[in-house]
This record gives C-alpha cells, sequence and structure tokens, in this order.
C-alpha cells in the first residue's frame, strides 16, 4: 500500500474523538510508515487541497451543528476520492462519504474499510423514539455488510454490528498519546483559583460535545444530590445548560495542552453516557491519572472497573451521585495511578495503528504481522 485514503464528515473546527484519531494516525503514518502517503478528505467551505494531506470537498454547514458540514453530493465526492488513487480507502461514517468511499472503491477495485466510530440507529431511537431504531439499523446494516472490513472501537459496537447482521468485524480501540496527557500536566491549585473554588471541593469533569446521547443532564441532576462538597467541571459539553451554583461551563478547548492541564488538575473523571461507542475522553482522563467514574454499559463498560473507578448500573442521577460518592471513600489517589498504567501499557496510539496497518496489509494483500505485545488490552464488557 503507498497511499490510504481517510475520508469521513464527522470532522470539524470543534470535532471530537474522529478527529483526533484522524489527526494522530496522520502523525504516526509519518513516523512510522513514511513510505505511505497519507489523504485526508473531509468537508470545507471550498473545495481546496492545503498541500499538507487534506483534500476539502465544498460542503454546507449544518444549522445548529457545532460547525459540520454536510456534503451535497456523494458522486463529486467519490470523483474526487477517485482522482486521487489510493490504495485503500478508510470511511469514518456511514452518510455521503461512507457511499462515496464504496463507489470510488468499486471503480478503483481497491478495498474499503469502513470505521464504525457512532451508533445511527441508537441515536435515532435517543431523539426520535424507539420506532425510529428498526429502519435506521437496517439501512445502517445494509451499507456496513458492503465494506471490505468493518472496524470497531469496542466490543460493544461489535456486538451491535453483529446483532445487525453485521460479519466480518474488527474490533480496535483507539488509542491515547501518553506524552500529552499525562499526570505531569496538573496543576490543581491553579485551576481551583481560576474557578473560585476552596481546596476541600471535590472537583469533577467532563468533556465532549454537546449532545443529548452525553447525558449530561443527568451529570447536572446528581450534581444537585451531591451538594456543595462537589463542583463539576463540564468542557463544551455544558453549551445551552441552566446556570448551575456548583457547575462551571467551559467553551471548546482547542488546545490539548490545555485540555490535558484541566483533567489531569480534577479529582475524577465521570461521563454518563451508556451508549458511548467507545470513549476517547476516558482514555485521556486515564492517561491524565484521574479515577473515573462511568456506566456499566456501552464503551465506557471496557475501558472502566473496579481497579481505576466506580461504575454505575444505569444512567441515571440517582446512580451516578451513588457511584460518585463510593468512588471518594475509596483511594482516588491509586485508582488513578492504575488508570494511567493502564493507558500506557495497553492504549497507545502505537498499539492502534500497528493493528491496522496490520489489517490494510492483509486487505491489499501485503500481510503485515503484528506482535501480540503491541495488541491493545480490552476487558470483555460485564
Amino acid at each position: 500500500m503507498s497511499h490510504l485514503v481517510d475520508t469521513t464528515m464527522l470532522f470539524a473546527p470543534r470535532s471530537g474523538g474522529v478527529k483526533r484519531y484522524l489527526l494522530a494516525k496522520r502523525a504516526w503514518m509519518a513516523d512510522h510508515r513514511p513510505q505511505v502517503r497519507h489523504t485526508l478528505v473531509v468537508p470545507g467551505d471550498a473545495t481546496r487541497n492545503n498541500g499538507k494531506g487534506t483534500q476539502t470537498v465544498a460542503a454546507v454547514r449544518l444549522p445548529f451543528g457545532d460547525g459540520y458540514r454536510w456534503p451535497t453530493s456523494a458522486k463529486r465526492w467519490a470523483d474526487l476520492l477517485v482522482s486521487l488513487q489510493p490504495d485503500l480507502i478508510e470511511a469514518g461514517d456511514p452518510y455521503g462519504p461512507g457511499h462515496a468511499a464504496l463507489d470510488a472503491g468499486d471503480r478503483l477495485g481497491v478495498p474499503v474499510v469502513g470505521f464504525c466510530h457512532s451508533d445511527p440507529a441508537a441515536l435515532a431511537a435517543l431523539h426520535l423514539g424507539s420506532w425510529a431504531e428498526p429502519p435506521v439499523r437496517r439501512r445502517w446494516a445494509r451499507m456496513f455488510r458492503r465494506f471490505d472490513r468493518v472496524v470497531a472501537p469496542s466490543r460493544h459496537i461489535a456486538d451491535r454490528l453483529d446483532a445487525a447482521g453485521v460479519s466480518n468485524v474488527h474490533v480496535q480501540p483507539l488509542g491515547v498519546d501518553t506524552q500529552l496527557f499525562c499526570p505531569s500536566r496538573r496543576d490543581p491549585d491553579r485551576l481551583r483559583a481560576e474557578l473560585g473554588l476552596g481546596p476541600d471541593t471535590r472537583l469533577l469533569v467532563f468533556a465532549g460535545r454537546p449532545a443529548r446521547e452525553k447525558n449530561v443532564d443527568v451529570l447536572l441532576e446528581a450534581m444537585d444530590l451531591l451538594g456543595d462538597e462537589y463542583h463539576l467541571l463540564l468542557i463544551h459539553a455544558g453549551q445551552g445548560c441552566r446556570p448551575q451554583d456548583n457547575a462551571t461551563f467551559l467553551d471548546y478547548v482547542r488546545e490539548p495542552r490545555e485540555m490535558a492541564r484541566l483533567l489531569s488538575s480534577c479529582d475524577a473523571f465521570v461521563h454518563a453516557n451508556d451508549r458511548e461507542p467507545f470513549g476517547l475522553i476516558a482514555l485521556e482522563a486515564m492517561a491524565c491519572g484521574l479515577p473515573m467514574v462511568g456506566v456499566a454499559s456501552g464503551g465506557i463498560a471496557e475501558l472502566v472497573d473496579e481497579d481505576v473507578g466506580q461504575l454505575a448500573q444505569r444512567a441515571t442521577a440517582e446512580a451516578m451521585a451513588e457511584a460518585i460518592t463510593a468512588l471518594f471513600e475509596r483511594d482516588t489517589a491509586a485508582l488513578g495511578a492504575v488508570a494511567r498504567a493502564r493507558a500506557e501499557q495497553h492504549y497507545g496510539w502505537h498499539a492502534t495503528f500497528s493493528g491496522l496497518s496490520a489489517l490494510y496489509g492483509q486487505l491489499c494483500g501485503a500481510p503485515e504481522p503484528t506482535p501480540a505485545a503491541t495488541l491493545p488490552f480490552l476487558r470483555e464488557r460485564p
């Protein structure tokens, strides 16, 4: 393989995990596979090549979409992919770019990988009602069955694909830059001064898109139950939420080092999404040495166990408050140390991209063995 193209519409100025995955892949490929040309094809305000490996395609900005853009022509997108003459295409969504990738792959006779970063059927049920899930799941499955290989970031997503009739799924967890996200960036006194908090306040943090499935309302209701002894820092996710005395809302943090400082300076990370496909921000918090509170379902349950934190049995305010209280009855410093060690030992980006490189090589007819030591740890879901 001499030219790899990644394409997705899930790439915007305020994007989350998909964008971080793609940028990390670009950096890793440059260091470890310099012979492979890597091109990103993503939406933009105009069709242009920045000369640095990113090709934008003109797309319409979505209203209330936090900067995301919707491609107006899958054919135009596919034509551009064909013109790049890739040896392999990875599609990061099941929308217009995903269809364009399949079209281009057919026309070029090259393999196309579908990376399942999200669960549109579950999102349809959440936003529209249970009636919407079956037709969306059928359409989702019909598309993913067309890919030469499907990559899932967690067993949760692999199970969802399997239940929908999609086989040939490769589970490959995402990774984290453990040098960037690390406990050495911790500066709790500075952060507490910025937030106007005393030294004894237990400072919780969550960061993510301001999306309904993140269950930010559950976290805020849990804070009502916990009272003034606790304070919640919401980064980006609190957009549009009502003011609350024991919660602070920050805007999107663009600078990764600043995000690492904020995460590592808190006392614990909390995540109330029970349908999270993977939870890259949770992994970044683990790398920062934070003890974790999550829900015992979805991708978070594959990252968090009693060795690194506490799992709530349900995504309710009462269950989350109970889990947070239980966490602080334990040795949080020891839990954070185990979380950091797990991130370092099992979830470096090198493991992720070594595994994907082996998969790409197999699809292109040039198997690339992956030493067992590079394969990431991934525990079974409860």
